[in-house]
């Protein structure tokens, strides 16, 4: 019997460089429009993790947690994302849909006409 390779097979996405993601296609919802989730798991993964989890940064906690944060584009992603917590046998703390502010919406200085 051979091993299952447990792993991403499509490309490596780095965090770090926003242009290194390919261009969303026409039509579809923009950045700012995707929401952003933070995932709290038990245990310590290496930031290497970031790709296996479409690209969401890979943060370790002092009190021994993980927290994996990002853009999730619907809800069948968030769903596939929580599945691969599930096979791995990651324990799932919490899941956190982190509110945005639109651009739109920055406060205005007291004393500034509006």
């Amino acid at each position: 019997m051979t091993a299952h390779q447990v792993r991403s097979y499509g490309p490596a996405v780095s965090t770090n460089d926003p242009a290194a993601r390919p261009p969303s296609p026409a039509g579809t919802a923009d950045e700012h429009s995707v929401p952003e989730y933070e995932i709290r798991v038990a245990g310590r993964l290496a930031p290497r993790w970031s790709s296996w989890f479409d690209g969401l940064t890979v943060s370790a906690g002092e009190d021994g947690t993980t927290v994996l944060r990002g853009p999730v584009v619907d809800q069948a992603a968030l769903h596939g994302l929580l599945q691969k917590l599930r096979d791995v046998g990651i324990p799932l703390l919490s899941l956190t849909r982190i509110p945005r502010s639109a651009p739109d919406q920055q406060p205005t200085p007291k004393g500034t006409p509006t």
